[in-house]
């Protein structure tokens, strides 16, 4: 590995404010990065609209070097990584660490091939993840028609109608009542007696 003539930070992220991140912290600095240098978001990972990620990118500058316990909390969306990652590497030249996967080390080689073996990597994990999340969705939608076909209702349970509810929307249709009165009657809200007078 090359020599980094640059400063170390290092970035930890939890989805909570319950949640801790002190494994992470004690992982980067295991890993030279002093602690002063670590920033922190307590959010979660679906975009980079975080402020500490924000604050951090205004700290970077090139050869410095970005340390990381594992790719996922950078974020959660892998096309979006991708783009951060080109961000980071091309752009700030900075060099990105995942201490989790040494595969994804910049440092490891300025050359070709060193490149080409992270930018791989990553193109792997983004497709895994891709297909990971479609593979859930497709469970999620077998799993709902099993279940309407066992005859499971989804949503909010419909309420139940008074016994006289037929002859109070028919007194409203015939003008004899007023579909307020007759939801006050029902003691529904006139949106839900709406709702269930066209079910009739």
């Amino acid at each position: 590995m090359t020599a980094n003539s640059g400063k170390i930070y290092g970035y930890a992220r939890v989805s909570t404010a319950r949640q801790n991140e002190d494994r992470q912290l004690q992982a980067l600095n295991g890993a030279g990065v002093p602690l002063e240098n670590i920033f922190v978001d307590k959010q979660s990972g679906k975009d980079f609209e975080r402020e500490q990620y924000k604050s951090l990118l205004e700290k970077l500058r090139p050869n410095d070097a970005l340390y990381i316990k594992s790719i996922d909390r950078l974020g959660r969306n892998y096309r979006e990584i991708l783009v951060q990652w080109q961000f980071l590497t091309k752009e700030l030249g900075v060099d990105v660490v995942v201490l989790d996967m040494p595969l994804l080390d910049t440092r490891r080689g300025k050359d070709l091939l060193g490149t080409f073996i992270s930018d791989v990597v990553l193109q792997i994990l983004s497709f895994v993840a891709e297909n990971e999340r479609a593979n859930i969705r497709q469970r999620q939608r077998e799993g709902i028609e099993a279940a309407r076909a066992r005859g499971v209702r989804f949503g909010r349970p419909r309420r139940e109608l008074p016994v006289n509810f037929k002859e109070l929307v028919a007194m409203c249709r015939a003008g004899f009542l007023t579909e307020a009165a007759a939801a006050k009657e029902c003691g529904f809200p006139l949106s839900t007696f709406r709702s269930c007078a066209k079910r009739i």
